[in-house]
């Protein structure tokens, strides 16, 4: 972004920076009570979505991943004019032959698991039928909303202004930019996908590098305050939201303080995928943070206009459903088969029997066979601590660490492989058994303080 610095700033360009960006904090990042719960207004329109069309999404979703691979296929044979001339769609389409046959594994997934066919291994409620009936629709109606409205929060300012003054927090401790605040923020109090989206989105655009994005893709995309209450409710241990819930913000930010200083965050390249940005980290003589913050927010918002926020948004929707949910469909709905129906992660999960022996974790056995188990989704290791395990403090770690461990294939891993983020699978799996091994301390001491 090129800024003279002796442009002034208008009383209509502060507001068309302000308006729209307080609007955008409402929606994405202020909480508000609704049915009994705490949650953010973009939650709460995808929930009115998938509560009305709770019977329909289902097939809505496998038709939005079959419609991906028919289109994929057309592109990839035909050629169409209208499709290489148009940098969105080629781009969405015309895709590299691993994640064409990935979308083609999506959309056979999902047409077995929507009409019960082959082997029930496929398909059963807690395999295909989990990804398709549970997790689909709330991605459906959470991309819908969260796709249309991102670019309240991206495109008039927030970012540069916010960027500025967090910079000096954010650089020293993180080695980040200072609008990365603005992703961990949004995805603690809304969603992780959502921290995905946003992140994935500003790469794109040239405010990341590789290693931010990479960073901040796996650290900082948190799980939501209110899929953490979900998950302490499994165990049966919701009385002690309080202390878990600062347990996890206590554990992710050491985490995010050590995770990115050692490989393979610390080997991503600090180069860009597209031409830079200016992010407003360097205030130049005369200007404070918050004056140079606002000046890059109003020329950030004077650059925008309602048709191509609305054209952006449309886009980011259709990324989200065509590109994302296929490869969800397919990685998730693998990973979650192999927890199911074999003892895979049971067996890699015995490395950690003598560690929990060590922090004198009770059932320890038990604990462990469940740590490896949230690689493939989040939920698994608190459903089978609830069913396996009598000590409540085993329950309070197992929450926890499956919470804090972050990358869990049914959801965030599968939208960091589908996105532009530039990280894969060997990453991920890494990155998950650091955040283990990083976070599993923090929480057991608390644990004992607690119990």
């Amino acid at each position: 972004m090129i800024l003279e610095s002796n442009q002034s700033i208008t009383a209509r360009g502060v507001l068309k920076f302000i308006i729209p960006s307080l609007l955008g904090i409402f929606l994405f990042m202020i909480p508000i009570p609704f049915n009994g719960q705490i949650t953010i207004p973009v939650a709460i329109f995808a929930k009115v979505i998938t509560t009305n069309l709770e019977l329909y999404l289902p097939t809505i979703a496998a038709i939005i991943i079959c419609s991906s691979v028919l289109f994929t296929i057309y592109a990839k044979i035909a050629k169409p004019k209208f499709l290489e001339k148009n940098k969105f769609l080629k781009g969405l389409f015309n895709v590299k032959p691993i994640w064409f046959w990935i979308r083609i594994i999506g959309m056979t997934l999902v047409v077995l698991t929507l009409f019960e066919l082959g082997p029930e291994w496929i398909f059963s409620e807690n395999t295909g039928g989990l990804l398709l009936n549970s997790l689909l629709p709330v991605l459906f109606a959470v991309f819908l909303f969260a796709g249309l409205l991102l670019p309240l929060l991206l495109n008039f300012g927030l970012l540069e202004f916010v960027g500025t003054l967090l910079t000096k927090i954010m650089r020293p401790i993180f080695n980040l930019p200072g609008r990365s605040s603005i992703d961990c923020i949004t995805s603690w109090l809304g969603d992780g996908t959502i921290g995905v989206l946003l992140t994935s989105k500003q790469y794109e655009e040239g405010y990341y590098t590789k290693r931010e994005a990479a960073v901040i893709g796996t650290t900082f995309s948190a799980v939501s305050i209110t899929f953490s209450l979900v998950v302490l409710q499994t165990v049966g241990l919701e009385e002690y939201f309080l202390p878990y819930y600062l347990t996890i913000c206590l554990a992710g930010i050491v985490a995010a303080i050590i995770l990115p200083r050692i490989p393979p965050l610390s080997r991503k390249e600090d180069t860009y995928c597209t031409p830079p940005k200016d992010k407003g980290e360097v205030i130049p003589n005369g200007y404070s943070k918050s004056q140079w913050g606002l000046r890059l927010a109003v020329q950030k918002a004077k650059s925008n206009n309602i048709k191509d926020i609305f054209k952006e948004g449309t886009q980011n929707v259709l990324e989200m459903w065509l590109g994302v949910m296929p490869v969800v469909m397919a990685i998730g709905t693998i990973a979650v088969i192999i927890a199911e129906y074999t003892s895979v992660f049971k067996f890699l999960g015995l490395p950690f029997y003598p560690i929990l022996k060590l922090f004198q974790v009770p059932e320890a056995l038990s604990a462990s066979q469940t740590f490896v188990v949230g690689f493939a989704d989040m939920f698994l290791p608190s459903v089978i601590a609830a069913a396996t395990i009598e000590s409540e403090m085993t329950k309070f770690i197992v929450a926890a660490v499956s919470v804090t461990q972050l990358i869990y294939m049914s959801e965030v891993g599968g939208l960091l492989i589908g996105s532009k983020i530039p990280v894969n699978m060997k990453d991920l799996l890494i990155l998950f058994i650091e955040r283990t091994l990083v976070t599993l301390p923090v929480i057991v001491i608390v644990a004992h303080i607690l119990f």
